[in-house]
C-alpha cells in the first residue's frame, strides 16, 4: 500500500510539472492561443466496439446509416488510414491511452489483464492541465484497474447513470450515451476546457438474431467479404452488426448537436473511429485489414480545412500525444506516438507529411483460447503498399485451439456468431471447407499481402520469390523498431507475457487457468 501512495504520489508530481513547463509553450507553437482561437480546445473522443473501416455511408457502405460519421468527416477530415495498435478491446484502448504499443505496456498490453499504475495516460495529463475529463459507456476494458491502485478508470470520470427506453435490438447497452455526455456537460465548471471519452458498446457482440432485417435492411445490400462463402445466413449477420454501428452514430449524432447548442461544436476537436475490426472470423483478434484498420474522421471548426481526405498512416498511438500538443501539454518523452496535429491543420489531401511510411501493430493473449492460457503473439508492419505479419508462434492455432476447453464450437478466439458457427458446422462441404481454414488454420511464421490489390488479405506472398527482398526488407525495419522500443519478444524474455494475469472468464482447458494470478512457470525476473 506504501509503495502504492509513492507511485501515485510521483505521477502526480510528474503530471504537474509536465503541464507547468510545457503548457504556455506548446500552446503558442500549435496555435491554439491564436486570436482565431482563444481558448483551448475541447476533445470528443468517440469510439465504436468492433467496426471495421469500410463500414460507414462516407466510404460507400450501403448497409449501414452514419450520418453522424459522414459529418464529421465532411466537415473536418477523413483519414483513409487508420490503425489500431491491437486488434482487441483493451490492448489497444491502452495504446490510445498511453500513446505507446501493447508490447511497451506491460500486463495492459494484453487482453483482460491490468493496468500498470506507473503508466502515463492522456486524460490525466489534461486534467492536471485543467481540463474536465470523464467517460460513457465502455472505458478502458475489459481488465482491472483497481488491483494496481488506479482511483478511477485510465479514460477518466465515469458518467454513465442515464439510461435508455427503449433500444432497437435486444443486445445493445441500455446506457443513454447522449444523455449521460449533457449531464457531463451540465456538470462542467464554466469556461473549464473538456475531453470526454464516448465509449459505444456497440456493435460489439452478441447481436439479436434477425435485427438487421428487423430493421428494414435489405440481404442484398450487406457485403460480404471475400474470405466468407455468400450465403444468406452470414449476410444476414452483417446486417445485424449493422444495426448497432446505425446506434453508434445516432448517440454521436445527439452529441454533435448538444456540442452546436451550448456553442463548443467548433471549438471541439472531434474523433470518430473504432477500437478494432468487426467481430467475424479472420477480422477482429487478427493483424489482416479487416481486423486493425479503422475508420476515422475528425473535426475542428475552422482550425481545419474541411472536406479533405487525407491517406497518411496514422496509429492509435499517434491519439494521445495530438491531443496532448493541441491542449498545448508538453508531450512525455516515453510516449512512442507521433502527434499528426499538423495533419489536421494541414489545407493538403492525399498524402501529407511524406515521413509516415509505416505503422506497427500487434497482439498478444486474446480470450484464454489455448491451455496454459497461452497467447497467439502477433508483430505487422502496414506500409501504404503491404502488410508484413510475424506469427510469433506459428505452431499454435490462430483462433485458439479447436478443442478441449469444455465448451462447444472451439476457436474461442472467435466470438460466438452466426458466421462462425456456419463455417463450422459446414467445415466438410468442399465450398467451405477454404473459406473454414482461412479462419482456423495454423498460419505460416510470415505473411505478406499486397494491399492496392488484395485488401481482405486472401494470398500470402511472403515465399514468392518475386516478393522475398520486400519481405525481408518489412522484416528487418520491423525487427529494428521492436528492439528500439523493448518489446520482450525481440530481447529475449517474451514469456514474461505469457504469465500476465486474465481477470475475465478462464475456460477448462488443461494446465494454468487460475483467474486473476500471475503464471509462474512464465514470470521473469528483470533487472
Amino acid at each position: 500500500m506504501e509503495l502504492i501512495s509513492r507511485r501515485k504520489f510521483m505521477r502526480n508530481l510528474t503530471y504537474s510539472s509536465l503541464g507547468l513547463l510545457g503548457g504556455a509553450a506548446m500552446l503558442e507553437n500549435s496555435g491554439c492561443n491564436s486570436k482565431s482561437s482563444p481558448k483551448k480546445p475541447n476533445i470528443l473522443f468517440a469510439i465504436s466496439d468492433d467496426q471495421s473501416w469500410i463500414h460507414t455511408g462516407i466510404n460507400g457502405c450501403k448497409f449501414v446509416n452514419t450520418p453522424a460519421f459522414d459529418r464529421v468527416a465532411r466537415e473536418g477530415v477523413l483519414f483513409n488510414n487508420a490503425f489500431c495498435a491491437a486488434p482487441q478491446c483493451s490492448p489497444n484502448r491502452a495504446s490510445i491511452l498511453t500513446g505507446r504499443h501493447i508490447w511497451q505496456n506491460r500486463e495492459a498490453g494484453t487482453h483482460a489483464s491490468n493496468f500498470p499504475i506507473d503508466l502515463q495516460v492522456f486524460p490525466d495529463l489534461l486534467e492536471n492541465a485543467g481540463y474536465f475529463v470523464g467517460y460513457t459507456g465502455k472505458p478502458w476494458g475489459p481488465g482491472n484497474w483497481e488491483i494496481t491502485g488506479w482511483e478511477r478508470n485510465p479514460a477518466g470520470n465515469e458518467f454513465n447513470r442515464f439510461k435508455v427506453e427503449s433500444r432497437p435490438a435486444e443486445y445493445i447497452s441500455k446506457r443513454d450515451y447522449a444523455a449521460n455526455f449533457i449531464d457531463f456537460v451540465d456538470k462542467k465548471p464554466k469556461d473549464q476546457p473538456f475531453c470526454f471519452w464516448f465509449g459505444c458498446h456497440e456493435p460489439h457482440r452478441p447481436y439479436e438474431r434477425g435485427s438487421g432485417l428487423k430493421a428494414g435492411k435489405n440481404l442484398e445490400d450487406a457485403a460480404v467479404p471475400e474470405f466468407y462463402p455468400d450465403v444468406p445466413e452470414i449476410r444476414s449477420d452483417i446486417l445485424d452488426y449493422a444495426v448497432e454501428i446505425d446506434w453508434f452514430d445516432e448517440h454521436l449524432g445527439k452529441m454533435l448537436d448538444e456540442l452546436e447548442k451550448i456553442g463548443e461544436l467548433d471549438n471541439t476537436i472531434i474523433v470518430v473511429t473504432s477500437d478494432n475490426g468487426m467481430p467475424f472470423p479472420r477480422a477482429k483478434a487478427n493483424n489482416y485489414e479487416y481486423g486493425i484498420h479503422m475508420p476515422l474522421a475528425v473535426r475542428w471548426g475552422d482550425r481545419m480545412e474541411a472536406g479533405r481526405v487525407v491517406d497518411d498512416l496514422i496509429s492509435f498511438v499517434d491519439f494521445a500525444p495530438t491531443f496532448l500538443e493541441a491542449a498545448g501539454i508538453k508531450i512525455p518523452e516515453e510516449m512512442t506516438g507521433r502527434s499528426f496535429l499538423d495533419i489536421l491543420v494541414s489545407d493538403t489531401q492525399g498524402i501529407v507529411d511524406t515521413t509516415r511510411t509505416h505503422i506497427l501493430t500487434g497482439r498478444e493473449r486474446h480470450t484464454h483460447a489455448r491451455p496454459d492460457n497461452l497467447a497467439y503473439p502477433i508483430r505487422a508492419i502496414r506500409t501504404h503498399d503491404y502488410l508484413y505479419i510475424w506469427n510469433v508462434k506459428p505452431d499454435r492455432y490462430p483462433a485458439g485451439n479447436p478443442s478441449g476447453s469444455g465448451e462447444p464450437e472451439g476457436f474461442h478466439d472467435i466470438d460466438p456468431c452466426p458466421t462462425k458457427t456456419y463455417l463450422l458446422e459446414n467445415r466438410n462441404d468442399k465450398t467451405v471447407k477454404k473459406y473454414f481454414e482461412l479462419a482456423v488454420a495454423k498460419r505460416p511464421e510470415e505473411e505478406l499481402y499486397d494491399i492496392k490489390n488484395d485488401p481482405e488479405c486472401i494470398h500470402n506472398l511472403a515465399a514468392a520469390p518475386e516478393f522475398k527482398s520486400i519481405a525481408k526488407k518489412l522484416r528487418a525495419e520491423l525487427e529494428k523498431e521492436l528492439t528500439e522500443q523493448g518489446d520482450p519478444r525481440m530481447l529475449g524474455y517474451g514469456d514474461i507475457i505469457e504469465s500476465y494475469p486474465r481477470y475475465s472468464h478462464m475456460r477448462d482447458f488443461k494446465g494454468f487457468k487460475k483467474q486473476g494470478e500471475y503464471n509462474p512457470e512464465y514470470q521473469i525476473e528483470i533487472f
